[in-house]
């Protein structure tokens, strides 16, 4: 379920996509304090779950929101029209209410079955249905279903927990706000949308031709090649450069084709198209007036564009990175866009390395801002050491421009052929360039962005609000709240972010990297679990000892530094840095989680934790995601103390008391 709604709601609300963990802080939110309500006495009944549901999908499907564009030092690409809705930051707090209420109510009777056996059994139990989770969403995804197969199965599941704690007249009228849900399933498979890995799809038209809009904004437009309709950017470098001809050519976001198209036209012998999408090239096959992807010259690719040139040895006469704005956000955790590691210096300088002699790069898009133009102009003259071509096209008033480097530019110079233009550069005036640590190109500057810390501060806000009804709820169920399992959670929350990051840099930001990345991460808690069941670790400093290492060498060691060949041995050297840590925190998890006479409230202390953890996540947009190691490591030292000395100290305490 949880999963479910973190790509549902983006793709229908687009604003909450910009503040995606946002979802995910409130799953972990309502599963906590669904737990603190289950220890209400009572036999707990996922009765509200259906209303819930019901209610948040009547919310997302009465309008798909859309944002409107922020002028401030932030740049949201994707603007929508005029006459659809506008919203502010407002819209996040009905999403995230409903969401965290769906949430609470599934997870009512998940406090009273982790009580009801040994905690580490309850445990196992419940990370192997997560992993059985995430592998059944992962084929779904896989198979493109569209959400309407996601309620249903949804639907069973839930029926089922109904099923095992008691059938009555609320499970009734459960049923009758479930087939609700399934109604409106039903209404959103009729819409005509289609679902890739990555968007939900909506295809129209756009002055006669074919056009794509994604999770409800425009996206692509399959301009033939000899259109005049099409924007200027398509052909700024063929008009810079007439009559040269490019043998090879890489084009990195591909999509429908159009850019395949034009460059075929002006004689290219051979097409590298490079798309993240499968669905964006298989829409292109299909409908572009061109045909593009039926040319042998033509070989279309399915990757993360960093990924690609990563991997190839082949060098190009024209690198083109096309329209790649993704509007879509990497997964859960971690605010990266799938095109983030796209713009950074070192991937300007992966691409200057797979250019031919006298090739050339060029970029464009609808960059906004001008400081965002001036930034790329920079961070291209360091990486080429020669200061790049520029055009820009202030009329269409998004600060619309081509960018232009490599070898191959220096016969052009100041002089461009007559009735065409060559901008000034502003190198001077540039914000600092964006990097593999930082890869946060649409912000000006390293700081958090007064949005986001306003959103940010309204979540712990409505958090503390939660978390006291909750309490208030079961008569003071907070009191046996653990410190040490909050902060493990937080901790842990960070570690699994860095994971993400670290390996979306070393081996794409593809949906399929980031599953088993997190699939990876729950096998090694089962595997945690069975060695803290087989052998007891009954002195928890060598645990932490080891943490803290692996924290360290991971720190000396930055991801940017295992960017090495061959890819198997940078898969082992990565696996082995990156998931260290990961065991070495379950192992700490794991361990406290087998003494503890709570499991319920361990866990749910865990789970808001994690919550918290959410929160000091977006610390990395001002210190990078490497800072957020020494923060994971004082994480670490705390739940130490308040889970080892500390608790001796209480308990000897308490030892001495009774003995008096």
């Amino acid at each position: 379920m949880e999963l479910l709604l973190l790509r549902w709601i983006p793709a229908n609300v687009i604003y909450v996509g910009f503040f995606n963990n946002f979802v995910l802080m409130a799953s972990f939110l309502g599963i906590g304090c669904g737990i603190l309500l289950g220890r209400g006495g009572s036999r707990p009944r996922p009765a509200p779950f259906p209303f819930l549901l019901f209610l948040l999908m009547a919310l997302v499907y009465s309008g798909q929101l859309n944002t409107k564009l922020p002028t401030s030092d932030e740049v949201w690409l994707g603007t929508t029209s005029r006459d659809l809705v506008e919203v502010n930051v407002l819209v996040l707090a009905p999403v995230i209410l409903l969401t965290t209420a769906v949430l609470a109510s599934l997870a009512m009777p998940l406090g009273p079955l982790l009580a009801s056996m040994p905690p580490l059994r309850a445990y196992a139990i419940d990370i192997t249905g997560s992993l059985v989770g995430i592998a059944a969403f992962v084929a779904l995804s896989a198979l493109r279903t569209p959400p309407l197969a996601w309620f249903v199965v949804a639907a069973i599941l839930a029926g089922l927990l109904a099923l095992g704690v008691g059938v009555d007249r609320h499970s009734i009228a459960g049923a009758v706000a479930l087939g609700c849900v399934l109604f409106l399933g039903i209404a959103d498979f009729t819409s005509g949308d289609l679902w890739s890995p990555y968007y939900r799809v909506t295809l129209g038209h756009n002055q006669g031709a074919e056009s794509i809009a994604v999770n409800g904004v425009g996206f692509q437009t399959m301009w033939p090649a000899d259109s005049d309709r099409k924007e200027p950017v398509y052909d700024q470098l063929y008009k810079w450069f007439p009559g040269r001809r490019y043998g090879d050519v890489l084009i990195v976001g591909a999509g429908t084709g159009t850019d395949t198209a034009i460059a075929l036209k002006n004689g290219a012998a051979h097409v590298d198209a490079v798309e993240i999408d499968p669905m964006m090239l298989e829409l292109g096959a299909a409908r572009h007036p061109d045909r593009p992807y039926d040319d042998p010259r033509v070989q279309r690719i399915v990757n993360d564009g960093r990924a690609f040139l990563r991997t190839t040895d082949r060098r190009y006469d024209l690198i083109v990175f096309a329209q790649t704005d993704s509007l879509t956000l990497v997964g859960t955790t971690a605010n990266l866009r799938l095109e983030s590691f796209l713009f950074t210096q070192q991937a300007f300088e992966s691409a200057r390395d797979h250019l031919a002699p006298g090739g050339m790069f060029v970029m464009y898009n609808w960059y906004r801002e001008a400081w965002l133009v001036a930034r790329y102009e920079k961070m291209l003259d360091e990486a080429f050491g020669v200061a790049p071509v520029v055009r820009a096209y202030p009329r269409y008033g998004v600060n619309m421009a081509v960018l232009a480097d490599g070898p191959g530019i220096a016969s052009l110079g100041a002089a461009p052929p007559p009735g065409d233009q060559v901008d000034p550069l502003d190198l001077p005036g540039a914000p600092a360039a964006a990097t593999d640590d930082r890869p946060f190109p649409y912000l000006r500057t390293a700081q958090i962005p007064d949005r986001y810390l306003f959103a940010l501060a309204i979540m712990l806000l409505f958090a503390a609000l939660a978390i006291g009804a909750s309490v208030a709820a079961t008569g003071g169920a907070l009191r046996r709240f653990s410190p040490h399992f909050f902060i493990l959670g937080t901790a842990f929350l960070l570690l699994e972010t860095r994971s993400l990051v670290t390996f979306g840099l070393l081996f794409g930001t593809t949906w399929i990297v980031n599953a088993l990345v997190f699939f990876a991460i729950l096998a090694s808690v089962l595997a945690s679990v069975g060695l803290n069941a087989r052998f007891r670790f009954r002195d928890p400093r060598p645990l932490y000892g080891a943490l803290l290492l692996s924290l360290a060498v991971g720190y000396v060691l930055p991801p940017a530094s295992l960017l090495f060949e061959p890819a198997w041995l940078r898969y082992l050297v990565a696996g082995l840095l990156t998931f260290s840590p990961v065991f070495f925190a379950n192992l700490v998890f794991t361990r406290s989680f087998a003494d503890t006479r709570t499991a319920d409230m361990a866990f749910a202390s865990n789970l808001i934790g994690a919550m918290f953890g959410g929160i000091i996540e977006w610390a990395a947009l001002a210190i990078g995601y490497q800072g957020l190691l020494p923060i994971v490591a004082g994480c670490y030292v705390v739940a130490y103390l308040l889970g080892s000395p500390l608790r001796f100290l209480a308990d000897r305490h308490l030892e001495l008391r009774t003995a008096a």
